[in-house]
């Protein structure tokens, strides 16, 4: 007669169907065995999970660089056009006398400039007669004036912008005291 090969998932539920007592050794013994799997399994998932979190933050800090790198390629390329602009204004301010024109020309210029910044968020900080904020100004200096323009700014040495509703550069002010 030929033997039969029993599976270790087999013997345990022969054992028990010839009604002979699983040991406590052979039960801790087939836990073990079950947790062993068990952590492999969980071993491979860490692993691969690990791998791809890792793929993923190589591929995000490529993402980031390629899109710092371009991400002022659209402005640069708008300035391009008010760059030629300049260029020539300038060679008509080297072969003209006509004072009016070169200010006519130098005006629409800078008008296009500043269409081109605004088009793309750019929008200028109006501060002059408003209340001294911090958020918004960085005080110069502050100079005696009038009651009713105390803790207002008097005057604005540089101009404060932002960019998308985000303050890029604080307006430098002179704030009366």
């Amino acid at each position: 007669m030929k033997e039969k090969e029993i599976h270790p998932e087999q013997e345990e539920s022969t054992q028990e169907v010839n009604n002979e007592p699983l040991s406590a050794e052979q039960i801790a013994q087939n836990e073990a065995e079950g947790l062993k799997i068990e952590l492999a399994e969980q071993k491979d998932k860490f692993i691969r999970l690990y791998a791809e979190f890792d793929n993923f933050k190589r591929r995000s800090a490529k993402e980031r660089i390629e899109m710092m790198q371009t991400a002022g390629k659209e402005v640069i390329q708008s300035m391009l056009e008010v760059m030629d602009d300049f260029d020539r204004a300038e060679k008509q301010i080297q072969g003209s006398d006509d004072i009016a024109q070169i200010r006519q020309g130098i005006a629409l210029v800078i008008s296009k400039f500043r269409n081109t910044l605004s088009s793309r968020g750019l929008k200028e900080m109006n501060c002059v007669g408003q209340e001294f904020n911090p958020d918004f100004h960085e005080a110069i200096t502050e100079i005696d004036v009038a009651e009713d323009m105390k803790g207002k700014v008097v005057d604005e040495l540089e101009k404060g912008y932002t960019l998308n509703d985000k303050i890029i550069r604080f307006s430098k002010v002179v704030v009366g005291k």
